[in-house]
């Protein structure tokens, strides 16, 4: 189904008439309702694991796919910036659904580099409302920096691609998947887009974690796939590409993490509200009347504020840092290195996951102190916040993050997004 967004040839450059705020407002507007619908359900989908197929048929037909295909391809062409403050709201209503986006986002924004006939192959596609999912991280047994899945050459000269990965989130609802994978008897690594329902193509919802239970991160196992030679693409490590896609793969965590926040904040006040019980130890009063816990749901609500505000910094840099990057490259052309202003966007983004974290597992901590021991019911959920965002803190670890921080304010050390995992070289 072709995305019917509302789009401009500003929004495309990044130059939108009336500014971010007036391009956000237009574009929320359309997806409003789909968002308060998604949100209706999601204490049950979590409670019951009924994964969210049908909002994200809802998002795809609305084209929230599409919102960074240029306009140009028949997307809505929205900043960073954008697309970013909608996957907050989007959080808010089932961080599931936010994080799912994750993979076929980033893929999206990797397509700005890459030739003419890729990009024109697959803006199509995505403007058309198909998406891509994510099968790049393998469980173990392959050394950090290498990979078991391989790319082959077969008799007749086609590509074959054989493999299992883990942590595919968002493929079980996509069209196609993005699969890394090593070329047989040669240096380097290569993506594979494979139709999710190609022969050979087995997609497993195994997930066993305690939060973003939803996102359909499983087991992906690929035997003897059929490769189209134009669906396997390059990836340099430092290049625009490869540092700017890091970057906003970790950019929708943090805004995963932000809506989350903004989640805990809605949640408290609504408890708040609404309790007519209260414990002689307190002042008496009806909770919403006690100034204690009108100030546990205040800090609560500067930690959602200060998570949103530091995620939307970050993908204001990102948007910077687009303005003067190197464009695509002619197939077989050298990919350009990264930018200065891509650096610094990684550095800010980088800053933004040492912070964010904390403050949103902070705020879905302290929830529990606007309550008493009634929001521990499991029919509430409560704990779903909290439960959530540790598990998205995970992904990439904060102290390493601080250290690339240091070492580039001490040393000028250029930053290294995280492209590879792996297990660990024996010490010496």
């Amino acid at each position: 189904m072709t995305t019917t967004l509302p789009t401009d040839t500003a929004a495309s450059t990044g130059s939108t008439p009336g500014g971010p705020d007036a391009e956000y407002e237009r574009v929320h507007a359309r997806f409003a309702p789909i968002l308060a619908r998604i949100a209706e359900d999601a204490l049950a989908r979590d409670q019951d694991r009924t994964l969210p197929h049908e909002p994200v048929r809802w998002l795809d037909e609305a084209g929230f796919g599409a919102l960074r295909v240029p306009v140009e391809y028949g997307g809505a062409g929205v900043s960073v910036e954008t697309v970013t403050r909608l996957l907050i709201d989007l959080a808010a209503a089932d961080s599931n659904v936010a994080h799912l986006y994750r993979s076929h986002l980033g893929f999206t924004e990797s397509l700005r580099w890459q030739p003419t006939p890729v990009r024109e192959r697959w803006y199509g596609r995505i403007a058309a409302g198909q998406t891509v999912g994510n099968a790049s991280t393998e469980r173990g047994g392959n050394a950090l920096g290498t990979l078991n899945t391989t790319l082959s050459r077969d008799a007749d000269g086609g590509w074959r691609l054989n493999g299992t990965k883990y942590y595919t989130t968002g493929t079980i609802f996509s069209d196609h998947t993005r699969v890394s994978a090593a070329l047989e008897g040669a240096d380097g690594r290569r993506f594979a887009v494979v139709p999710v329902t190609a022969d050979g193509v087995r997609v497993e919802d195994d997930w066993d974690g305690f939060g973003q239970k939803l996102t359909g991160t499983g087991t992906a196992v690929f035997t003897d796939v059929l490769v189209d030679d134009q669906d396997v693409l390059e990836r340099v490590v430092g290049s625009a590409e490869a540092v700017h896609e890091a970057a906003f793969f970790q950019l929708v965590l943090l805004a995963v993490l932000a809506g989350i926040a903004r989640a805990a904040r809605d949640d408290a006040a609504t408890i708040v509200a609404g309790r007519t019980r209260t414990f002689n130890t307190g002042s008496g009063q009806l909770f919403r009347d006690d100034p204690l816990i009108q100030q546990v749901v205040g800090r609560i609500a500067a930690r959602a504020f200060a998570a949103e505000a530091t995620v939307l910094a970050a993908a204001r840099s990102l948007d910077r840092s687009l303005a003067d990057a190197p464009a695509a490259v002619d197939v077989g052309g050298e990919p350009e290195p990264a930018t200065r202003a891509q650096l610094v966007a990684e550095v800010d983004v980088e800053q933004a996951q040492v912070t964010v974290p904390e403050l949103a597992l902070a705020a879905a901590q302290q929830l529990f102190e606007a309550s008493g021991a009634s929001a521990t019911s499991t029919r509430k959920g409560l704990d779903r916040h909290w439960r959530n965002a540790q598990t998205v803190a995970t992904h990439n670890p904060a102290v390493f993050r601080a250290r690339a921080i240091g070492d580039w304010f001490v040393n000028g050390t250029p930053p290294e997004g995280l492209n590879a995992i792996g297990d660990a070289r024996p010490s010496s």
